[in-house]
């Protein structure tokens, strides 16, 4: 989910205040005589900061492609659960479709973890207090948990009467969206020292160490040690049982989807090491190759003779089973970057980037027009031609909804910096104008 995290990425993540401050000398912080002087540095600065944030776009592209690529999975697997018949689910169409839909879920939660990555690293960077850096962190995580809270409020009303009260307490993917960026708040302000290198290489250890002990506890919690003793809607945060016996796989409880977040912090947060910014592309290469060496691995310890737990089911519960996605994350990971840079994902209008700089807004809206009331067509009565044609209608159309969000930000953006221009003296817009002709 984009909206919440994107802007504080092209804030935090793109420009920092010593690439602010070139920009701001050549508009106006730069006085009559530096100007008349005749040092020409500002606007040399300038030209290099301009160059600097067009290179940190391009390289933050695959993170947008990614959350794009996402929400493409996300919409044909829920229009094909939405729409098929019954005797359409039992084709190859519906198997892949199930299949594929098993990964926007770990790629939201592991791209939040590399935003929320790189949101931190600025804030480390500039200075900024522990405690405000966890203020910040954990306040927007607690904003993206009260949304998945009010996304639950509106599918309940429009689903009123027959929607169960109970429907209320599901744990949804921006529920524990949100309780992930909270706990990262919290392992990065433990983690925080005085040198920046050291805090990194700290939160990166503990990110992984996170990810591995939550993959291995995982089976214990929804097997043999279940919390029978909860109330169902606080046990459903810790394995998805909700009002059911047996915990469900179409829920995201803490364990073990916080797992993806903490992953991607940890990547994220490698990607600022020295050894990672020595060489870019090597590093995209490296993890890429990681990520087929954790499929291999997971195929291999799946084929043991000997497992670990009393009840070992690979596809639900099993640790090698969130290593064989997380492999997949880095695999999709590498391949993005390269497309991007690479390739012809940035060679014009890119659909998929679009569609990823507002996946919060797209997620929201599509389930109503697929799962909802106002769903384009009738549910569990259409063959697969039929709902392949609503899977391109909605996929157009969330297109051009996140055409229009990004179009009208830009307007408001433009708006408000044409008010803040129109706010300064005539002396100061003056003194700004001959210092950028002269400059």
């Amino acid at each position: 989910m984009a909206d919440q995290t994107h802007s504080a990425e092209q804030g935090s993540a793109m420009t920092t205040p010593k690439e602010h401050a070139p920009a701001q000398a050549a508009q106006g912080g730069r006085t009559p005589s530096d100007a008349l002087s005749g040092d020409a540095s500002p606007h040399i600065a300038t030209q290099a900061t301009a160059a600097k944030r067009v290179s940190s776009s391009r390289r933050l592209a695959y993170i947008d492609w990614m959350r794009g690529l996402a929400c493409l999975l996300m919409f044909q697997d829920h229009c094909y659960d939405s729409w098929l018949t019954p005797a359409a689910r039992d084709g190859d169409v519906f198997r892949w479709s199930r299949l594929l839909g098993t990964m926007p879920a770990p790629l939201f939660l592991f791209l939040c973890g590399i935003s929320f990555a790189l949101v931190t690293e600025r804030l480390w960077e500039r200075g900024a207090a522990r405690d405000a850096i966890a203020r910040q962190t954990i306040w927007r995580g607690f904003l993206i948990y009260l949304a998945g809270v009010l996304f639950r409020l509106q599918e309940y009303a429009l689903g009123f009467p027959h929607a169960p009260w109970t429907d209320l307490l599901r744990v949804d993917v921006l529920n524990i969206l949100g309780i992930s960026m909270m706990l990262m708040g919290g392992l990065c302000w433990m983690a925080t020292s005085q040198r920046v290198d050291v805090t990194r290489h700290v939160t990166i250890a503990g990110g992984v160490v996170v990810a591995a002990l939550t993959a291995m506890v995982t089976p214990v919690l929804y097997t043999t040690h279940r919390l029978y003793f909860l109330p169902w809607p606080i046990e459903s945060y810790i394995d998805g049982i909700h009002t059911f016996q047996a915990p469900q796989p179409w829920l995201f409880p803490i364990f073990p989807w916080i797992a993806f977040a903490f992953a991607g912090l940890a990547i994220g947060l490698f990607l600022f090491t020295d050894f990672a910014k020595r060489s870019e592309s090597r590093t995209f290469l490296l993890l890429g190759g990681a990520g087929v060496l954790c499929g291999v691995l997971s195929f291999a310890v799946d084929l043991a003779p000997v497992h670990w737990y009393a009840v070992y089911d690979y596809w639900h519960t099993s640790p090698q089973f969130l290593l064989m996605r997380c492999g997949i994350l880095l695999v999709i990971m590498f391949a993005a970057y390269a497309w991007c840079e690479w390739g012809w994902a940035q060679k014009g209008f890119s659909p998929v980037i679009q569609l990823g700089k507002t996946s919060l807004l797209v997620y929201w809206v599509h389930i109503e027009f697929v799962y909802g009331r106002l769903s384009i067509l009738p549910k569990l009565r259409c063959s697969v031609p039929e709902a392949t044609a609503g899977l391109v209608i909605i996929c157009v159309a969330m297109l051009l909804l996140s055409i229009w969000r990004t179009e009208w930000k830009r307007k408001a953006a433009l708006k408000k910096s044409a008010a803040a221009q129109a706010a300064t003296s005539p002396a100061q817009r003056e003194t700004t104008a001959v210092a950028r002709e002269l400059a």
